[in-house]
């Protein structure tokens, strides 16, 4: 069990590792690649529908939000499955996770600040702090489901298969 713990926080510190080198790549460098994804979603969407038009750097605005998003999600599930490793479940282990994820972006965000070109902004920390968020509700459902499937939480209300007459 000490082994699946240790694994399950190394996990965490190498995305929290990748999210750094993302966040320490000086603007050029991250526009390059964001360029990049919406270049190959570009070429799909023309590939499917032909006469689509786009505004090339409004969706690569979408595209970099969307890595914000999904990056903080991914790091939630990890998170809350070293929180949960640990023993701590339920509501405390989701505003544990939560916590760790927001304060990882508020410190990666200042940690931009450093880097040539890049500058820190709140809304990153929003858009952060929301990947995790619905991340670890996933998680939460998904847990929940689990356990009633194994009968160990009660038959929400509404969704027993008996009825009562």
């Amino acid at each position: 069990m000490k082994l699946k713990i240790c694994l399950s926080w190394a996990a965490v510190a190498v995305w929290m590792l990748i999210i750094f080198g993302f966040s320490a790549q000086p603007a050029h460098e991250s526009s390059q690649i964001s360029h990049g994804v919406t270049k190959v979603i570009v070429d799909t969407v023309e590939k499917i529908a032909p006469s689509a038009e786009f505004d090339i750097s409004q969706l690569n605005h979408i595209v970099r939000k969307n890595a914000h998003f999904f990056v903080y999600f991914a790091l939630a599930l990890l998170v809350f499955n070293a929180v949960r490793m640990h023993g701590m479940k339920g509501f405390k282990g989701f505003v544990l996770a939560l916590c760790i994820c927001a304060v990882y972006a508020a410190t990666d965000e200042f940690h931009q600040s450093f880097v040539p070109g890049r500058g820190p902004q709140a809304r990153d920390v929003l858009i952060d702090s929301s990947g995790a968020f619905l991340g670890l509700c996933i998680y939460s459902l998904f847990v929940k489901i689990k356990d009633w499937k194994k009968g160990e939480v009660s038959v929400p209300v509404g969704l027993s298969q008996s009825k009562s007459r």
